[in-house]
């Protein structure tokens, strides 16, 4: 398979079974022109790269490798490498080891960090202080925003503070990974929101890299928290059950991560219909977060948009373990609390308050409500959070002679129609 960035374009195209012509008629480009941007006879542009990302739902990765290829032009570093990512349309990735100069060219998104090159300035408590603050940003800019909009960035975030740490002595060197597997391991995160399953877990996997370098053995935990969470999206309780104990196995990895293990544990139990199970995971983990107490200076591990994170959790689960009213009634004392500025997590816990009074027969309240709801998950387009509108979408297909109500589904099935990538 051609390495090149057309070459990986074209067969992104044809793994499809769309042709040349009728992609040039749904991104409004001639034949002629896309032909040589796939023959590599033109470059890429940003414009391109988004249409192509919409089309294939590859999550944003295409405008990534022209962002980052844009902003590595200039480099004088011919004989360095760097590692690249290429993904299909079906959100598969593979990943490849390439001359800097070919990169350059428009070949790849530069996913790892150079691994020959110049000597790296030094970095001291102030710069270090401003990287943190940095990272910070792009997890503001993940709460209002597509996580399309925020990968890009944290990646070269991560790819940043890898270099820079390869150049630094102790103890500078182990604070530089630990920060970079905060963001690599939120990098995880927003592909997930972006529907690419694939992605959060090598993102995931490599942040426990990073930590591990740095000195924290235990967010090797916490990866199998993610690894449970994405189950639990996946509607896998037992795997669910079965990662977030293991995750819990080291009591070393500290009351935060065992916490959030148990929360997740709580979940998996709820999904299969074991309140006892559910019970006893819950009050664990409301022990354990209540003794967590984060690192000075060092970022949240997991949300840091919710105040109440337990709470939530059972107000999501009553409904799972079909209690809608009592879900209902939770989740609106709750949903409250969070910021109006959060918008992932208004739209994450306003989707599962919407199906908790629709499963209780408050369909013109939850039709009243879902208009908040789309005006907050249109912005941040996650996939987690189109898991419930889709269930919504099916509980509201009950209610067809309800006027509000089948208008709410047709707007719902349009706007989940636009994502044919994600599948919920």
């Amino acid at each position: 398979m051609s390495d090149s960035f057309g070459a990986n374009l074209r067969r992104i195209r044809e793994e499809s079974g769309m042709s040349l012509a009728q992609l040039a008629e749904r991104v409004n480009y001639s034949k002629s022109y896309l032909s040589k941007i796939e023959n590599d006879l033109k470059p890429p542009t940003a414009d391109i790269a988004k249409r192509y990302d919409s089309v294939f739902a590859t999550g944003g990765v295409l405008s990534a490798m022209v962002r980052t290829a844009e902003e590595q032009a200039g480099e004088d570093d011919e004989d360095g490498e760097l590692w690249v990512m290429v993904s299909d349309g079906e959100g598969a990735q593979t990943f490849h080891r390439l001359p800097r100069r070919q990169v350059l060219a428009g070949v790849g998104m530069a996913l790892g960090f150079a691994l020959t090159g110049g000597t790296r300035p030094a970095v001291d408590e102030p710069t270090l202080a401003a990287l943190r603050t940095t990272f910070d940003q792009y997890r503001k800019l993940g709460t209002i925003s597509s996580p399309t909009m925020v990968l890009g960035p944290v990646v070269a975030h991560v790819n940043t503070l890898r270099t820079l740490a390869a150049e630094q002595p102790e103890p500078m060197r182990r604070e530089l990974l630990l920060l970079a597997s905060r963001a690599a391991e939120y990098a995880g995160w927003m592909s997930q929101e972006a529907g690419d399953e694939t992605a959060a877990l090598w993102w995931t996997r490599r942040a426990v890299e990073y930590a591990a370098e740095g000195g924290d053995r235990y967010l090797a935990s916490y990866a199998l928290v993610r690894e449970a969470e994405l189950a639990m999206y996946r509607q896998d309780p037992l795997s669910t059950i079965e990662l977030a104990m293991r995750a819990q196995a080291d009591p070393a990895a500290g009351p935060r991560i065992l916490g959030l293990a148990a929360r997740c544990e709580a979940q998996g139990h709820a999904l299969v219909g074991d309140p006892d199970g559910y019970q006893r995971a819950l009050d664990r983990a409301t022990v354990l977060l209540s003794e967590a107490r984060p690192a000075p200076a060092a970022p949240v591990i997991g949300s840091s948009s919710v105040t109440d994170e337990v709470a939530l959790t059972r107000g999501w689960s009553l409904y799972d373990l079909g209690h809608p009213a009592e879900a209902a009634e939770l989740l609106d004392s709750q949903i409250e609390g969070i910021a109006p500025g959060a918008r992932r997590a208004r739209a994450r816990f306003g989707a599962r308050r919407v199906l908790a009074h629709a499963g209780s027969g408050e369909i013109d309240h939850a039709c009243e409500l879902t208009r908040t709801v789309l005006a907050d998950a249109a912005p941040v387009d996650s996939a987690t959070v189109r898991v419930d509108l889709r269930e919504l979408a099916r509980v509201l297909a009950r209610w067809h002679t309800h006027p509000a109500a089948r208008e709410l589904r047709a707007e719902l099935n349009a706007m989940l129609r636009l994502r044919p990538g994600f599948s919920g």
